[in-house]
Order: C-alpha cells, then structure tokens, then sequence
C-alpha cells in the first residue's frame, strides 16, 4: 500500500490486512455493521441503501473505488452532503489553531508543537517546533498520551490525524501533522525506541482518543485514516510495516473509539420512533400499543426510545463483574439537566 495517497483504498485493506476491514465496519452497539446512513449511494442497488449495512463486498472488487475523500467526491455531491448534512470540512491550519489552544491550556505555554504562521495568500500554515516536546514538572509525556481527547461529528477525522488537508487533498508528511493524535504520537516517537513499549503506549493513545460520526462513509474513512496513521508512524520509527496482529488489535480500538451516532440523540442514526410495546391490563389481557419518542416529542436525551450508543472504558473495571474495558452508554458521561 502507497500510504502517501491520500485515498486509502479498500481493495488494499482486504488483500494487505486480513480480516482488518471487516473490523474497520464492525458497530459494537448493534453487533452488527456500521450502515450508510446517507442516500448518496442509493442508484448502486439494494445494498446501498440509507439503512443498509456497509458490507464489505460491497466496498471491494469492483467497488473498490465507491469509499473516497471528500476532497475527491464530485462537487455537485459535496454541495449536496453539505446542504443535507452540514458537511463541511475544516482546513488543517485551523484544526491546527483549535487544537493548539487546547495544548496551551494543558503545558500552560504556547507553541509546544508549532507555531503558526501567516502566508501571502491570506491563510494560515505552521512551522513545526523541531526540539523534543519538555513536560511541566507536574505532568509527564505518559500523563499526556493518556489524556482523553473527543473529536464530535468529526466526519474524516482531521483534528485527530491529518494525513492530509481535507479542503485541498494535499498530503501532509507524518512529522508535520497537527491532529490529537498525531501529537501523542510525536510524544511517543520521542521517548520510546523498544518496539514493544512503543506499541503498548500507542495502544494507549488510541485508547485515549475518540470520536463520533453520523454517516457511514465518512466514519469508516475516519477509521482507515486512523489505521493507516499508525501504520506510517511505526514505519517511521522502525523502518519497517508492524506484524498483522498488532494492526488488527489497533482496528479493533478504533472500531470502539469511532462510533456511529446521532450526537444530538447519542442514539444510532434514526432508530428513534414510534414503536409497538407489550402492555397488560388489571385482568391479565396482553394488549399491543404503539408509543411514539418521548426523548424526540420532549427533547429529553434520556428519554430516547432508539439505540444508546455504547462505547469502552478501556481505563476502568465494571463495579460489578470486575472486568476491564467495562461498556457503557456514551449518554452516561454527558451531566445534562433534563428535568
């Protein structure tokens, strides 16, 4: 695989990476596929539909080339995602700018990673600060992988890796990266030459960083780029591709940390509705009724009759089984007054 394009094709995935695809379109909450939540595919067959689950037979061979960036679509279907959709993707200079803040807030001083920079045409770029990245006494560059970071609605994922600019499609080398995890990454690079402790404190920094997406093509190109990141980081570092099972237990991070949601209703795209419920009466009598959402008719996020969104604790065991990695619901960790 050509990891410098900027269009990771699925066909490569399926020949390089056994079984790493089918990971990659694994959703947790429903045991089933990640689906296409979108109606942009929809002339291609019955497999395309807006609720259809994203197979991947459906993705490879002669489809092999259905899955592309943004900056690749046709503009008359990026003009329509964004009308639909609100698709809008956000330039690297900026993911850089908002990401730089929140850097600033946690080493309590600027321009640890780059420092941004003006050019002649009126946007922005950055230079990147070449000296290895000092910590404040108080914190540590393990502290910092372990930081929990979200990215929400984040379409292909540019604030957390950007493997490329997805307003231009230019491809960015992986020591100028600016997303969350490419800076954990860095952080990682920088301390670690064994192999094995590499791979357990990236393992880490996966664990540490997710994101939410409604539409199954852009949540799925979020995963590959995320894969692929680590494979270009561990090329980097060690002049060679890691062995297929420490790929497929990466993807399979990622499959928990990057979900399919309605983040308005932290429940999967559109299974809110109304339903048939059971009922008993005083005598006995099974009666059916039908009940429309009351989380959508009353705006009560926890009222919701669709799916909750589960995601993994990878930090935390279960208080009553014990286990790590406990599930819970992604609506549990969000402290909203819905009274």
């Amino acid at each position: 695989m050509v990891h410098a394009e900027i269009d990771i094709l699925e066909n490569d995935i399926l020949e390089k990476y056994p079984l790493v695809l089918d990971i990659l379109l694994r959703d947790h909450t429903t045991q089933k596929n990640i689906f296409w939540a979108t109606n942009n595919y929809i002339e291609l067959g019955t497999n395309y539909q807006f609720s259809s689950p994203m197979l991947t037979e459906s993705i490879t061979g002669q489809n092999g080339n259905i899955i592309m960036p943004r900056v690749k679509k046709h503009r008359d279907l990026q003009q329509l995602r964004a009308r639909d959709m609100a698709e809008v993707f956000t330039p690297s200079w900026i993911c850089n700018a908002q990401n730089n803040l929140i850097d600033n807030a946690w080493f309590g001083r600027e321009n640890m990673f780059n420092s941004e920079i003006s050019l002649v045409n009126g946007t922005k770029s950055w230079i990147v600060n070449k000296e290895i990245i000092t910590f404040p006494e108080s914190k540590s560059w393990q502290d910092y992988i372990k930081d929990t970071r979200l990215e929400m609605a984040c379409g292909e994922a540019p604030y957390i890796t950007s493997r490329y600019d997805t307003t231009t499609g230019v491809f960015i080398p992986v020591n100028e990266r600016i997303g969350l995890l490419d800076r954990k990454l860095r952080v990682i690079n920088e301390n670690i030459e064994d192999s094995r402790d590499w791979l357990q404190a990236v393992q880490t920094a996966y664990k540490n960083t997710y994101a939410f997406e409604w539409q199954g093509d852009s949540l799925l190109l979020a995963r590959e780029a995320m894969l692929i990141t680590f494979i270009e980081n561990y090329v980097l570092k060690f002049g060679k591709e890691p062995v297929l099972k420490s790929i497929q237990y990466i993807a399979y991070i990622i499959s928990w940390n990057l979900w399919q949601m309605d983040g308005l209703k932290a429940v999967i795209p559109n299974s809110c509705g109304t339903k048939t419920v059971e009922s008993q009466s005083l005598f006995g009598d099974t009666q059916q009724l039908t009940k429309s959402c009351e989380g959508c008719s009353k705006g009560n996020l926890r009222k919701h009759n669709g799916i909750y969104c589960l995601i993994r604790d990878w930090n935390n065991r279960d208080l009553e089984t014990g286990k790590k990695n406990r599930k819970i619901k992604f609506v549990d960790l969000l402290k909203i007054n819905t009274a």
